[in-house]
């Protein structure tokens, strides 16, 4: 029998926790005016969704977008993580196939967890031997959740030991009136100096004035403390 979103649904619902539910909902923000507002959630733990994945894996991708269009935030990760999954084992067509379906559905890729869960591993993954072009032209989006999209994408090639790809969109965000994109920027560019601390550094020294004090925090959270102190005093 062919498995459908409903279905995984349905399985959803057996192990939901409706006091977890409530928790979730204070804890991602979705109370009137949040970057949350509006969301949904079964109160599941993480790793008990990341228990369905290869049970689930072989859905259509057909319903699995159907899933990831779900009003319930657990149901979207799942989808998203069955994503990453099927696109780390598939051929070029359904790479590609993915990718394209994920920017189509970036409304529904709507708070931090499922941005941080599936941006690197399929949009950083596909630009890597491509233009980065459209992580630009998502970072210029008015969608919050598409410009953070754009900065933890390039998560991917700062594994690979490529950091401009970083650097450059860390400075199209360091402008940004939002907390979530100063956080995620701060933290890429934290993991930029944990391989390489004096690009890191580099790019600091000529921007860290400007920088909101966050994006500042997140990125030189790791630094000894007298140069932390440095540079929150604004003495470097």
């Amino acid at each position: 029998m062919t498995l459908t979103a409903n279905q995984i649904s349905t399985d959803l619902r057996e192990i939901a926790d409706q006091e977890r539910a409530q928790s979730a909902q204070r804890f991602f923000k979705t109370g009137k005016g949040e970057y949350g507002e509006g969301d949904i959630f079964l109160g599941i733990r993480v790793p008990m969704l990341r228990k369905k994945i290869r049970p689930c894996a072989a859905i259509s991708i057909h319903e699995l977008t159907r899933l990831l269009r779900s009003p319930y935030h657990e149901e979207r990760l799942l989808a998203l993580m069955i994503f990453v999954y099927r696109f780390e084992r598939g051929e070029e067509v359904l790479r590609n196939r993915i990718y394209k379906l994920y920017l189509g559905n970036t409304q529904h890729i709507n708070n931090w967890d499922l941005v941080d869960s599936s941006a690197s591993q399929i949009v950083g993954a596909h630009l890597a031997n491509k233009s980065t072009q459209p992580l630009i032209d998502l970072a210029a989006s008015e969608n919050l959740w598409e410009r953070r999209i754009a900065i933890i994408a390039t998560h991917w090639f700062i594994r690979m030991h490529r950091y401009d790809e970083t650097l450059k969109i860390a400075h199209l965000l360091i402008g940004d009136d939002q907390d979530l994109i100063h956080k995620a920027v701060g933290w890429m560019l934290r993991e930029v100096g944990k391989r390489n601390q004096q690009i890191e550094v580099d790019f600091l020294e000529s921007h860290y004035r400007r920088m909101p004090r966050t994006m500042l925090r997140y990125a030189i959270e790791r630094f000894p403390e007298e140069k932390r102190q440095g540079y929150l005093k604004g003495r470097i």
